[in-house]
């Protein structure tokens, strides 16, 4: 896997200094829930902001390595994007196909308004002209022109009828016409758009393989390459500690989920063949287990939590962290996108985002760590066996 070079030195102690003076601030003397996870999400901001600041020095990052993080971070809005196109298309065609048969039903029932209608003029016709006339001019049978003319009221009431449901029925179809018009040229730009994104995808896809080259020509040995990936896990460890630290010092710590008591049952983040597990892989993999997915797979929360970081960093590509309380974070790494925001809550299962390859790494696949009071655990240790 290619790797970015490395921050320049003291970049660490930045972050770690930048996010004590964050959270450094007095606390109320009796904090509110609220204000603890407004505290929470602060610590996410000011990681990501400390992040993008690193990357605009002159020396943190080589050409190479800023533009992988800027066309991986423009990668994962391209699939966000299109994945909203594609389902606001698949809405649409949903909408297309009740329309159609709510055009079909009316114009059904019309057919068979217009038909009665018929039948009634028809009656109407047998009669002649002017058939009140008729039966006033009868006068031998009082009965039975009795029955005429009630039979004519009802067949005037019955025609008035007819006439008034066609006419409804008329302005439904064309307001539903107008509404399939409408849906179709939606369709119509969404194509479109689709076709325009697909188009920006695969370019950015091209340069992206181009930068990750790049980046692999500069490693003059495997021991270098090594050397970098080691650099990268060294500084993500000061970063997540630092955040596990500041979380713990928190008067009103984040609410408990109760993860422990769910240890050895939770559910997998994605399914896949493990390709690296805990303490076997290199560089920042060394601390979770490395999960080969096809990309785009989706991403789900193994438990309830609080995203608190959600951004592009070194090494890992596009990097989810949730807190499960209890001093309790599980990572989630190399996403091609992001399905959730900083400060958001989760739910058990909820789709966080979807797996990718972005970090430089050659061969889309979940990055999945837990790390509990700051140290990393085996996650294989948590989640159910297979």
């Amino acid at each position: 896997m290619a790797s970015p070079r490395r921050l320049p030195r003291g970049a660490g102690r930045l972050t770690v200094a930048l996010l004590a003076l964050c959270l450094a601030a007095p606390l109320a003397a009796q904090p509110s829930e609220r204000a603890a996870r407004e505290r929470l999400d602060a610590i996410g901001s000011e990681i990501q902001g400390v992040s993008r600041r690193l990357t605009t020095t002159r020396e943190a990052q080589a050409e190479a390595s800023q533009g992988l993080r800027r066309v991986e971070t423009a990668l994962a809005e391209t699939h966000r994007r299109l994945d909203l196109l594609q389902e606001e298309r698949e809405e649409l065609g949903d909408e297309i196909v009740t329309l159609e048969r709510r055009r079909d039903l009316l114009e059904a029932e019309r057919a068979d308004q217009v038909e009665a209608l018929n039948i009634q003029l028809d009656a109407l016709y047998r009669l002649g002209q002017s058939p009140q006339l008729k039966l006033l001019l009868n006068q031998d049978d009082p009965a039975r022109l009795d029955r005429l003319q009630h039979y004519l009221n009802h067949l005037s009431r019955a025609r008035n009828a007819r006439l008034d449901e066609l006419a409804r029925l008329d302005t439904a179809l064309g307001e539903t016409r107008r509404e399939l018009d409408a849906r179709g040229e939606r369709l119509d730009a969404l194509a479109t758009e689709l076709a325009a994104r697909s188009s920006d995808l695969a370019e950015q896809m091209r340069e992206r393989a181009a930068l990750v080259a790049d980046l692999d020509s500069r490693y003059a040995s495997e021991q270098v390459r090594l050397t970098e990936l080691e650099q990268d896990r060294a500084h993500a460890e000061r970063v997540l500690r630092q955040v596990q630290e500041e979380l713990a010092r928190l008067e009103r710590p984040p609410p408990s989920t109760a993860i422990e008591q769910t240890r050895g049952d939770l559910p997998w983040p994605v399914q896949g063949s493990v390709a690296s597990r805990f303490r076997a892989g290199d560089g920042v993999h060394r601390n979770g287990i490395l999960i080969q997915a096809a990309e785009g797979t989706p991403v789900r929360a193994v438990h309830a939590g609080r995203v608190v970081f959600a951004d592009w960093m070194r090494g890992f590509g596009n990097l989810l962290i949730i807190d499960h309380g209890d001093q309790v974070m599980t990572l989630h790494a190399h996403l091609q996108q992001f399905g959730v925001q900083v400060g958001q809550a989760v739910s058990r299962g909820d789709v966080l985002g979807a797996v990718g390859n972005s970090g430089g790494h050659q061969r889309p696949a979940l990055y999945f760590e837990v790390r509990r009071g700051g140290d990393p655990i085996d996650p294989q240790s948590w989640i159910a066996t297979r």
